[in-house]
């Protein structure tokens, strides 16, 4: 370990900058959002302009002497004459100060990380200031899989640690107890931003402390959009939530590529279907989603594109909350948008399609049939869901109630993998484009003038190609 990063309590601090320029600034509004005493030199005067907000701190317009440093915790030299900067950094050492000159990291007792701050909680990234770009890329990477809502699980640990510590006063059984706290539905209520139902959550934990050891805790199910495939499309919350799971429920339209992203060691249990076979019925999946909660797990069911768009997920969630499990929804991308986009299929269009609609071709045992009218409106873009099987009975009924037959079709296999395919065609044909396609993957269709937009975008291609 080259470095060592140490936190530094800001309450009480004196912070000095010295400087007008963009790195100044930068430190400016970095330390205008913690509790320190912000002291602010620019012997240039304060720029003006787009993006020279000092939010409130008033310049002094001179540089420092040592008397305006003394009891300063902290001292950011940012000017460009290195023999002014030197002679500076020499004051601000002498009035006991830790120094940092911007990008000078020769004449430097510190260098500032890039940091990810969520108040409470700051984590730093630091490369000894051999490579600052790099420890910003990293700290992208790190700050896409937190939860925005972090601060107010660290802020509800904070209100309770004297309680906590005045209840259990044994070191091991308070450490098991927060590592049920921060792993359990009170982290996720408070992450959620429910705080009353995270400190009910954490208040039964504290109430059965005596009973930590022996009973499991209490789990949490998420049900989770995986999108239409493409891992790059999963949401940062889904990313998050996967690699924070003890068992993953998923569904056959869940790829390998989106599975790879989960924590190793989770549980994985396939419960797929597909039309006339369904490998594990729907009430056997929600049984299953409450056993593996009530063992103290971490349960994501994993469904592809969007949970609440033909997924079942609203049934899922009302056997969730019956069963008295805590349980979270994370959207994602619905097919028919991520794969109409990967196709290159514009849902609505000024011109061609003023509203679109998602149907499925799969309607409920004894349930009441499609609006086939309503369907074959013009100025409309279809999105047929699980319609491969019905491909034709579909058309024939749209043809009937009265849609041109040379309305342009689209199927998209695979949609936003790297195996799509988009066939194209008319609505007359689109029984035989299903049948010669051999479809094996996933599907959607897609009817409406907008649909010809994929043929287009297939002949660029073509083009590009060639």
């Amino acid at each position: 370990m080259r470095v060592f990063l140490a936190s530094i309590p800001m309450d009480g601090a004196r912070v000095v900058i010295v400087g007008d320029g963009e790195p100044a600034l930068a430190k400016l509004r970095l330390f205008q959002k913690t509790p320190a005493e912000l002291v602010w030199f620019a012997p240039d005067g304060a720029p003006t302009g787009p993006g020279a907000a000092q939010g409130g701190t008033v310049a002094i317009e001179r540089l420092p002497v040592a008397a305006d440093l003394a009891g300063a915790r902290l001292v950011f030299i940012a000017v460009e004459d290195t023999e002014v900067a030197t002679d500076l950094a020499a004051l601000a050492r002498a009035a006991g100060a830790q120094v940092n000159v911007v990008d000078r990291p020769a004449l430097s007792d510190f260098h500032t990380p890039a940091l990810i701050d969520r108040d409470e909680v700051v984590i730093g990234i630091a490369t000894g200031g051999s490579a600052p770009i790099l420890a910003r890329d990293i700290r992208s990477r790190i700050e896409a899989v937190l939860p925005a809502g972090l601060t107010q699980v660290a802020k509800l640990a904070r209100d309770l640690r004297d309680t906590v510590i005045a209840s259990v006063p044994d070191f091991m059984a308070r450490r098991r107890f927060w590592e049920k706290a921060f792993r359990g539905p009170a982290a996720d209520l408070a992450a959620a931003g429910r705080t009353a139902e995270a400190r009910r959550e954490m208040m039964r934990l504290l109430n059965a402390a005596s009973e930590i050891t022996t009973g499991p805790d209490q789990g949490v199910v998420h049900i989770v959009g995986a999108g239409p495939g493409d891992p790059e499309l999963l949401t940062l919350k889904a990313l998050r939530v996967l690699q924070d799971a003890d068992v993953i429920i998923h569904d056959r339209l869940v790829p390998d590529a989106i599975l790879d992203r989960a924590r190793r060691d989770a549980h994985r249990l396939y419960v797929g279907k597909s039309r006339s076979h369904h490998s594990v019925p729907q009430d056997q999946i929600e049984a299953l989603m409450v056993e593996e909660a009530r063992k103290g797990q971490r349960v994501v069911r994993l469904k592809g594109g969007d949970p609440f768009v033909f997924g079942r997920g609203g049934e899922e969630l009302e056997a969730m909350r019956k069963a008295g499990i805590p349980v979270f929804v994370v959207p994602g991308i619905t097919a028919a948008i991520g794969c109409a986009a990967s196709a290159g299929i514009p849902l609505t269009h000024r011109d061609m399609a003023q509203s679109v609609t998602f149907v499925t071709a799969q309607e409920k045992p004894g349930g009441i049939a499609p609006d086939w009218s309503r369907l074959a409106g013009p100025n409309q873009t279809l999105a047929v869901y699980m319609g491969v099987g019905r491909a034709a009975e579909t058309a024939a009924n749209l043809i009937a109630a009265g849609r041109d037959p040379a309305t342009p079709v689209a199927v998209v296999e695979n949609g936003s993998r790297p195996d799509e395919r988009v066939i194209t065609g008319t609505l007359a044909d689109l029984g035989g484009l299903v049948a010669r396609a051999h479809l094996t993957g996933p599907a959607l269709l897609y009817v409406g003038e907008c649909a010809a937009f994929s043929a287009a975008q297939l002949d660029v291609r073509a083009e590009l190609v060639a």
